[in-house]
């Protein structure tokens, strides 16, 4: 049988937070050149206003604007919601790459940029928010549970052992499901690149262990002794839970 390759839908459309002209036009030029819509604006208040009249598939937000910063918008929106985030800037230092992602970004590309690298992650978020992650075998679709906790990958819902639904991030589903198809395994950093990131140049490494940290403060009852996400170390990860697939 032959895979068919997930593409991403034309009428995807992407908002574009940047006060710069000059990089925004070049921006919204780009993401059109390659099939994709997308409309600028300048600051935190003007995304404001348009998000409550046109809804977006993935936001390209600079982290240095006037007024409120882009981490502050980054916090702001993720607790409101799962739309994926790719932060943009002019910072090169590894822990404000950290420090973006440990706010909710999805990822983080720094000027100046490979216009051709910042469409494939365009593209890949995209196909992880739709399809979710992609694996040379992929799983199956099905229900699965542990410790009273349900995910769903077909409708990417998670729902605690209370029956509460739980939000997550793109990047905190996708890193969860890795764990669920790959329960009591070690899994390294990379390896967990390569199942979250569907093949493409994922952030620096060490943006796993903040994933991991936002993960973490959604399912441990306790963050000082986890029970579920094990650190090995040397090696990376386990999780470490009797998964079950439902009927």
């Amino acid at each position: 049988m032959v895979a068919r390759m997930r593409t991403v839908e034309p009428s995807h459309h992407i908002l574009v937070v940047e006060d710069d002209n000059e990089i925004a036009t070049m921006l919204v030029e780009l993401i059109k050149d390659h099939g994709l819509r997308a409309s600028p604006v300048r600051s935190g208040a003007e995304m404001d206003r348009i998000l409550q009249r046109h809804p977006f598939d993935l936001i390209i937000l600079d982290a240095m604007l006037p007024g409120e910063d882009g981490f502050s918008i980054c916090r702001r929106l993720r607790s409101a919601g799962t739309i994926p985030i790719l932060m943009l800037t002019a910072l090169t230092e590894d822990i404000d790459r950290i420090i973006g992602l440990e706010l909710g970004a999805d990822d983080y590309v720094t000027k100046p940029f490979n216009p051709r690298e910042l469409v494939a992650r365009i593209k890949a978020l995209l196909r992880r928010a739709s399809y979710g992650a992609e694996t040379s075998e992929r799983k199956p679709l099905t229900k699965m549970t542990f410790s009273g906790w349900m995910i769903d990958p077909r409708s990417r819902r998670i729902v605690d052992p209370e029956g509460a639904e739980v939000l997550m991030t793109t990047s905190e589903f996708d890193l969860l499901l890795a764990f669920c198809h790959n329960p009591n395994q070690i899994l390294t950093r990379e390896q967990l690149l390569s199942m979250t990131h569907a093949g493409t140049a994922g952030p620096v490494e060490r943006s796993v262990d903040a994933q991991i940290s936002r993960l973490r403060q959604k399912i441990e009852p306790n963050l000082k002794e986890p029970i579920f996400i094990k650190t090995v170390r040397l090696g990376g990860y386990l999780f470490a839970a009797n998964v079950e697939y439902l009927p």
